[in-house]
């Protein structure tokens, strides 16, 4: 008869969906855990942009103020010296690659460090990152700064939903993200000595489209990388991808934030 009761077909069914469910249950816990991870690095990050900061600068007339002629800054701003010795003297270049170079080695490294390891560089190197960026609140206005931080996770949130949930593969947009990126690398040291509004203009719009890109992109390539990677691996390994896909992200986060101020930031007087 072609509807009897088959155990075997039954019991290989419920074997099927049990073993989806656990993979769901897992992925979620993954996806979660990076997240997390990503979270904790993005408020590290801005914590360790207000703390040098409000170490950096004071009020002119203050007594730790220090007088540089010449130097122009925002209405009522003046220097420490730890401002002067952080954003004017040669350390200043010691906070803007220092970070690039720790993430270069965290990349090569990550899969010979324990997990505790592997969390504590990827938490300092995020307070490292907000060590440089506390520039930008002697540039910009807080309400800019603000502004720019809420529309970038909103954005990236959405964004980041999309690739978990699309069912269309985006492994093709993946090359042309690249290419992309690159380019604005190129442009973007070209820039440093073109010094034009109209390139730097360019080049933050593209790289917000970019950088949106290859948000949904790597949430999609993690997502993917679990399913298919990372079935039946111990725990270690799975734990060090969590912080990899978590940097990547915040990577992500982070350049959408920054183009996104470039654009539409206003600028204190």
């Amino acid at each position: 008869m072609s509807n009897s009761w088959n155990p075997q077909q039954r019991f290989g069914s419920t074997v099927a969906r049990g073993n989806a469910q656990a993979i769901d249950q897992g992925l979620r816990s993954h996806m979660l855990s990076i997240y997390n991870y990503m979270a904790v690095g993005v408020f590290l990050t801005g914590l360790a942009a207000l703390v040098f900061y409000n170490l950096a600068v004071t009020t002119p007339g203050a007594e730790n103020a220090v007088m540089i002629p010449g130097l122009r800054l925002p209405h009522g701003v003046a220097l420490t010296s730890f401002g002067e010795i952080i954003y004017l003297s040669p350390i200043k270049y010691v906070l803007m690659f220092a970070p690039l170079a720790v993430v270069f080695l965290f990349s090569a490294q990550i899969n010979r460090m324990a997990i505790s390891t592997a969390q504590i560089v990827f938490w300092v190197y995020a307070a490292m990152v907000g060590a440089s960026l506390s520039v930008i609140f002697l540039v910009y206005t807080s309400t800019s700064i603000t502004q720019a931080f809420f529309v970038s996770a909103a954005a990236f949130a959405g964004l980041s939903l999309y690739g978990y949930t699309t069912q269309r593969s985006l492994t093709g947009m993946g090359s042309f993200l690249m290419m992309g990126l690159f380019g604005i690398i190129i442009a973007g040291l070209v820039n440093i000595f073109l010094q034009s509004s109209a390139l730097q203009f360019a080049i933050s719009s593209i790289g917000v489209l970019v950088f949106a890109g290859l948000t949904a992109y790597d949430t999609q390539k993690l997502k993917e990388e679990y399913i298919y990677a990372l079935q039946g691996m111990d725990e270690a390994s799975v734990g060090r991808s969590a912080i990899m896909g978590a940097l990547n992200l915040y990577l992500d986060f982070l350049n959408i934030f920054l183009f996104l101020l470039q654009l539409f930031g206003q600028q204190r007087d």
